[in-house]
């Protein structure tokens, strides 16, 4: 738990506390955001929830009048349960600097707990107005599964904010996430250990789960030694478009290195085996009530046609000497995968968009990531084009590798640029050059990397917009 410099009482809201907070709701004399913005001192709040989250609450004495509803990334089932009100410590500062006030809860369970996040995000914001008085404004943010957690807020309670800003979201939404987890290692199996029973879906707990997990690690370690190994490799990474350079702690390798792109790519598939693929998964299906993935009617020839990183398998497939049209032969004809209809149907429900948007929603993503790949973005603007939100909708890149490695400048900047567009009732400075202006302007000790970019189609889009897809 953090611990303030300067805390008032501790807040815990017990059946008898909730009444009274249900109570001080109601009141209409509420204090307001003029009655605070130049007298309060700055206050440190920490608390939990009915639900049983633990949220946490900073409204410095200079407060602007916004407020900054967190939503933190995916934590494994079994931690502990802890509130976050930002993205790291570095932005933190920054930000209660400049005026804002930071919410944000743990959320009542931890793993794919989006039925859980945003009803408990919602009542941390009725909380802090309860203290605080009414904002003047509400911005939802989040990064990496926080960035679903905002987006669902964006779509389904657009009321409660003023505008959104999701950072390295999972903006593709749970089922074309999960699909599109099992495709590498869908590959990965059928190439490298053809006639396995490894499983890769439908797990009764996480030690089959786990079992699963290293039994293709092994055989993936073991493949990593042969140049036919890393060529199939390479294949499987490039069903998930997994970057070539996705780690700061990787030498950039060079735009023709095939190699060294594999060796980076290796690691990432690893990380993926360890978590998501298979521990992630079986407690997403837990919920979901069985198995929301399938791989029935996927042309992986096609997929690969349109992989950011098709030209590197190409050379590695020549190097090795194999045919690339022999493994994609061998990949479609392979045995498929079908999913539960009841599980696809809880996933779409709680975790797929519609791309309906109601107020505006900036989303930034850095071209190196590995874990959540950029292409993600191209999912959503198809979603919002089909649901005519497209003019609320901006995008924006940051070149670096990494999952969520924005630095303080690149997000406080990015923020700053949808308030521009709360304020004008337009969008002006989303474009890189500006972008970066307005991040060395907000915080100019740490990096502004905004560039032109253009994220290749997601592989597997799947939302609510075009409910036939994938099926």
């Amino acid at each position: 738990m953090i611990t303030p410099t300067r805390t008032r009482a501790r807040t815990s809201l017990t059946r008898r506390t909730a009444l009274a907070l249900a109570v001080l709701l109601a009141a209409s004399a509420a204090p307001t955001v003029s009655a605070y913005a130049a007298e309060a001192p700055a206050e440190h709040v920490e608390g939990t929830l009915p639900s049983g989250a633990k949220y946490l609450m900073d409204k410095p004495a200079n407060w602007n009048g916004t407020v900054l509803l967190f939503s933190h990334g995916y934590r494994p089932a079994g931690l502990p349960l802890a509130g976050q009100n930002a993205s790291d410590d570095a932005t933190k500062a920054l930000l209660l600097d400049q005026g804002y006030a930071l919410v944000g809860s743990s959320y009542a369970t931890n793993g794919w707990a989006v039925t859980d996040a945003v009803p408990d995000q919602l009542a941390t914001l009725d909380v802090f107005t309860a203290r605080f008085g009414e904002a003047r404004r509400t911005i939802a943010w989040g990064q990496s599964y926080g960035g679903l957690v905002t987006t669902a807020i964006a779509e389904r309670h657009p009321g409660r904010i003023d505008g959104s800003l999701a950072m390295c979201g999972l903006v593709h939404g749970g089922v074309a996430n999960w699909n599109n987890t099992l495709d590498p290692v869908f590959a990965l199996k059928t190439l490298l250990a053809p006639g396995s029973s490894v499983q890769l879906t439908g797990f009764a707990d996480q030690a089959s789960a786990a079992a699963a997990a290293g039994t293709l690690g092994k055989t993936v370690t073991d493949a990593q030694a042969t140049p036919e190994g890393r060529a199939r490799i390479a294949l499987a990474a490039a069903l998930h478009n997994i970057p070539g350079w996705n780690d700061a702690s990787q030498p950039e390798p060079a735009p023709d290195d095939w190699n060294a792109q594999q060796a980076n790519q290796y690691q990432a598939l690893q990380g993926m085996l360890s978590l998501p693929a298979f521990s992630w998964r079986q407690e997403a299906e837990s919920r979901a009530g069985g198995n929301m993935s399938w791989n029935t009617g996927v042309d992986y020839t096609k997929m690969l046609r349109q992989s950011s990183v098709h030209k590197e398998v190409t050379e590695l497939y020549k190097e090795a000497g194999l045919s690339l049209k022999k493994d994609l032969g061998a990949l479609n004809r392979a045995p498929r995968i079908s999913a539960d209809p009841a599980a696809v149907d809880w996933m779409s429900r709680t975790s797929s968009f519609t791309g309906k948007l109601r107020k505006p929603q900036l989303t930034i993503h850095t071209t190196g990531d590995a874990l959540v790949p950029v292409q993600v973005q191209s999912a959503y603007r198809r979603a919002a084009t089909a649901a005519g939100s497209a003019s609320l909708l901006r995008q924006a890149y940051v070149d670096n590798p990494g999952h969520c490695s924005f630095s303080p400048a690149e997000q406080t900047g990015a923020l700053h640029t949808l308030e521009k567009r709360l304020d004008k009732g337009r969008w002006q400075g989303t474009d890189p050059a500006s972008l970066n202006a307005t991040s060395a302007a907000a915080d100019p000790t740490t990096p502004a990397r905004y560039i032109p970019y253009r994220p290749a189609p997601y592989p597997r889009p799947y939302d609510l917009a075009h409910p036939g897809d994938g099926r």
